[in-house]
């Protein structure tokens, strides 16, 4: 008699992989992943460095580990949501609010990865989907501004959403988080609701 099928269940993650993120995050806020070793997040994370490459492959597969967690950061979830809901200056009030939540969030990570970028691949390579996938949602925004250039209304939103505005102004600018939303929110409305000159 054949046995009924039954779906396999998926297993947890083992907890030694929290721990090892935990130990590459505190790296990355600390500002020396860049210089540690997989067996320096092993030491941290209390692991043998064959645990690290058994479940994350190498050093870069760390990175996308890490990178891979921002999905699940309840300010990104939000703006997804913000996009679709209420009027399309409501939708970019919201983006924008969440868009500098989420960079404050994540800010001492952000800084090592974006830091890094230009010398490490897995870094790189994480600024490239972050951006795409940045792109793709503000041009989701931007078909709900009918009038508006869609190539400019997304250079004026790709600018003013960048992990890099945002450093700009709360670390150089000196402006608190409620501030920069402000500061990005007036200039939003004045470039993409200001009509162009004739």
């Amino acid at each position: 008699m054949a046995r009924p099928y039954r779906p396999s269940r998926r297993t947890a993650p083992p907890p030694s992989r929290a721990r090892i993120l935990d130990a590459v995050r505190g790296l990355l806020g600390e500002g020396t992943f860049h210089t540690s070793s997989v067996e320096d997040v092993a030491d941290r994370a209390g692991v043998s460095r064959a645990t690290v490459y058994q479940q994350f492959g190498s050093r870069a597969g760390l990175l996308d580990a890490i990178c891979d967690t921002f999905v699940e950061n309840p300010e990104l979830l939000a703006i997804r949501a913000a996009i679709d809901t209420g009027t399309p200056v409501e939708a970019l009030d919201a983006v924008l609010g969440h868009s500098v939540a989420f960079w404050a969030s994540e800010e001492e990570v952000l800084l090592q990865l974006y830091g890094v970028a230009a010398v490490d691949p897995a870094a790189a390579a994480f600024v490239a989907r972050q951006r795409a996938d940045r792109r793709s949602e503000l041009e989701r925004l931007l078909r709900r501004f009918g009038e508006v250039d869609a190539r400019i209304g997304l250079a004026d939103l790709l600018v003013l959403t960048s992990f890099e505005t945002y450093v700009e102004l709360r670390r150089h600018a000196g402006l608190e988080a409620d501030e920069v939303v402000a500061t990005l929110r007036s200039a939003a409305r004045a470039m993409l609701l200001t009509p162009s000159p004739a």
